[in-house]
């Protein structure tokens, strides 16, 4: 224990670090390998630098790591405590500085860059059978919308066909009392996550599908999709889609007012 007190600060700060934020090991855990008591190894690691997580991700590293269990795992909450806890948890991203937010990412980052080989394989495999799905079913933002449309009693083709000229394209949502054709757009129609060739020929497509859409005499609601798809993200989502239903239902927009985007 006293060797590794008296080594100097620069060792001290590095160890820590590797230890307290690249393994995720807690101040408990650290205090055990070095055979003493957790505040100690805290307040020296607070002197030279060394932040502590905040409550909220000590509770998640808790998790991911095992060392506790989810206070709701098996138990059901009404979706109004479940509206609530989302909030907060949107109030508490919005009040984080540039700094908490960036370390925060680079958190991920490093978490990434020690996968192996096998496992970001395996992520890029499910991630294409995940897109895969959601072509044939609708992505989870998709099925949302269709519900919150439905249950506001507006009649919903879901991926609809025959009705562009080209055959090839579909409508995600369309809403026929209104002539609305709504579009969801996941992160590859806007970043090069499978190259750049490959994310300009996806923009090419969706430029030639917005012509159809509106030569047809629709209007045309773009949702693009740059957030984690949390729950207060959706009603977000779903609060900008109905408002701008309920104009083009009051008055439908002439041909230039016709493009909407979220």
């Amino acid at each position: 224990m006293s060797q590794f007190f008296a080594k100097s600060n620069k060792i001290r700060f590095e160890r820590y670090n590797k230890l307290y934020h690249d393994e995720n090991m807690s101040w408990g855990e650290i205090a055990k390998l070095f055979d003493t008591y957790p505040n100690r190894v805290r307040r020296d690691a607070h002197k030279l630098g060394v932040k502590s997580r905040d409550k909220s991700e000590a509770q998640k590293v808790a998790l991911s790591e095992g060392r506790q269990s989810h206070p709701t795992e098996g138990k059901k909450q009404s979706q109004a405590t479940k509206n609530k806890i989302s909030e907060s948890q949107g109030q508490v991203w919005d009040t984080l500085t540039a700094e908490d937010r960036e370390r925060r990412s680079k958190i991920g980052v490093e978490a990434w860059n020690k996968k192996t080989d096998s496992e970001r394989a395996d992520f890029f495999k499910r991630s294409q059978e995940a897109i895969q799905r959601a072509s044939q079913h609708g992505s989870k933002v998709e099925l949302f919308l269709f519900d919150n449309l439905v249950q506001n009693g507006y009649r919903v083709d879901k991926h609809k066909e025959h009705l562009l000229q080209n055959e090839r394209f579909h409508i995600d949502l369309y809403v026929p009392s209104c002539r609305v054709a709504i579009e969801v757009d996941g992160p590859i129609h806007f970043e090069p996550l499978f190259g750049q060739e490959k994310l300009e020929k996806r923009q090419a497509l969706d430029q030639a599908k917005n012509g159809l859409i509106l030569s047809a005499g629709m209007a045309l609601i773009r949702v693009r999709l740059n957030k984690r798809e949390s729950q207060r993200y959706l009603r977000t989502i779903w609060s900008n889609v109905s408002d701008i239903l309920n104009k083009v239902e009051d008055k439908f927009p002439p041909k230039h007012e016709r493009y909407f985007e979220i």
